[in-house]
């Protein structure tokens, strides 16, 4: 007849576990304090980087690019400070202050560009047209050479301020949306198609997009209110223009 299994073998069955359990433990305090002193090195050479390369982040577009994704590639976001968490005052100071600086300066240009224009394209501008006219000097103080990169993540940079800054996608282009209204499925179809053609008619929108007039003739209202589209009474039927196309197509 088969014995059962006594007290004993389960007290060696326990300590087993208990030893698998501190071995465990062990493991993961010695990982973990492996990884606080490779992120420790790596925070070092970040700061040393940046205060080293600070002239050359500040000027170069393309190397102040791959600085914000090497950043971003070790989990430090160098845009932290501007949300003025205890967190963003520490990378702040690591970095020098040299790329939180750059582009604090530069959201305050890209709010001055969309505010300036907000009166002709209804508070919507292309990310390149934003970049073009800082790179111009036409908002605050002289110009500066930035990229599309640069004003993107300038934008993003302006969220934890609880700004109404957004940025949106419209077809190929990402546009900043510099007022709080958001843009419906319709409107967002119509602006698209603003970027191909240059223009809308009601009767086009009724024949490519299966609508009713009235559904047409809605969202293009809309649009016109909000100062989205410029209005040509003069043609055979009445013609609503993207500004942004007439722009680009003037110059």
């Amino acid at each position: 007849m088969r014995k059962g299994v006594g007290l004993g073998a389960f007290d060696r069955r326990q300590l087993t576990s208990q030893q698998y359990a501190s071995h465990g433990n062990a493991l993961r305090t010695e990982q973990l304090s492996s990884l606080s002193t490779q992120l420790s090195v790596f925070q070092s050479l970040l700061h040393e980087f940046s205060i080293t390369h600070a002239k050359d982040i500040r000027s170069n577009p393309t190397f102040r690019a791959e600085f914000a994704r090497m950043c971003h590639t070790i989990g430090v976001d160098p845009l932290a400070s501007s949300s003025g968490k205890k967190e963003g005052n520490f990378w702040a100071q690591m970095l020098g202050g040299s790329v939180n600086d750059f582009y604090f300066e530069l959201a305050v240009r890209v709010v001055e560009v969309c505010r300036s224009t907000r009166a002709v394209n209804g508070g919507l501008l292309s990310v390149g047209e934003c970049r073009d006219r800082v790179a111009a000097g036409r908002g605050i103080g002289g110009g500066v050479e930035v990229s599309e990169d640069d004003i993107v993540r300038a934008v993003k940079s302006l969220k934890p301020l609880g700004s109404d800054f957004a940025l949106v996608t419209l077809g190929p282009q990402q546009m900043i949306r510099s007022v709080p209204k958001e843009l419906n499925t319709d409107q967002s179809t119509v602006l698209e198609a603003l970027q191909v053609l240059g223009y809308v008619t009601v009767s086009l929108l009724q024949a490519n997009l299966q609508w009713e007039r009235a559904r047409a003739q809605t969202v293009v209202d809309y649009l016109l209110a909000d100062s989205l589209v410029w209005v040509d009474s003069q043609a055979a039927e009445t013609e609503y223009w993207s500004p942004m196309y007439m722009r680009v197509h003037d110059r």
